[in-house]
């Protein structure tokens, strides 16, 4: 498969990106050339255009299904695995931010709200320890509760609230009546 070389460009440089988003270069290379390809691909053509090992990018396809960025696909005449990446970036966000939450966010919360429940029968811990694990178990769980609000919103309101970025703070009235600021 020859990639032209913007195409190549973008590839490596999504597959940097991962390494900052605490995702590996390869799968992130994987699914940058999946998202840009015009049709589906098997594993063999995606190792060969990005010179990985077959292993890695069979690894890489099953963290991407995961995470419900790509799919498998059927092509006719074809017994392989072919697979397709997600393509709209706003669907490929909402993905992302769910499985992290999921992972991430989700078992932090449960930890903590242990954390939090062990502190309140435990006399020998420090004031300032249970303060701050309840106050940030406490924020996390409201957090938690937000982006469920928030997500469960239609699409075209997140887009309004997106583009209205701070603005959005004139509708909110401060503690003195006047609407806040924008930072």
């Amino acid at each position: 498969m020859e990639l032209h070389p913007l195409s190549r460009a973008f590839i490596l440089h999504w597959g940097e990106m991962g390494t900052h988003w605490g995702v590996n270069r390869s799968i992130a290379q994987i699914h940058a050339l999946l998202y840009l390809s015009d049709r589906p691909l098997d594993a063999e053509e995606i190792a060969e255009a990005l010179s990985l090992a077959r292993s890695n990018v069979s690894g890489g396809l099953k963290e991407l299904q995961s995470f419900k960025l790509v799919r498998r696909v059927h092509v006719e005449g074809d017994r392989r695995d072919h697979f397709v990446a997600e393509t709209d970036p706003w669907e490929m966000l909402m993905r992302i931010v769910a499985v992290r939450k999921r992972r991430e966010f989700d078992t932090t919360i449960e930890t903590l709200a242990g954390l939090d429940e062990a502190l309140r029968y435990d006399p020998s811990a420090p004031a300032h320890v249970r303060e701050r694990i309840g106050t940030l178990y406490n924020f996390m769980h409201e957090m938690s509760g937000w982006y469920a609000e928030v997500t469960a919103l239609p699409r075209s309101t997140l887009v309004t609230l997106m583009r209205l970025g701070g603005r959005i703070a004139r509708f909110i009235p401060s503690s003195r009546g006047k609407p806040t600021p924008p930072d």
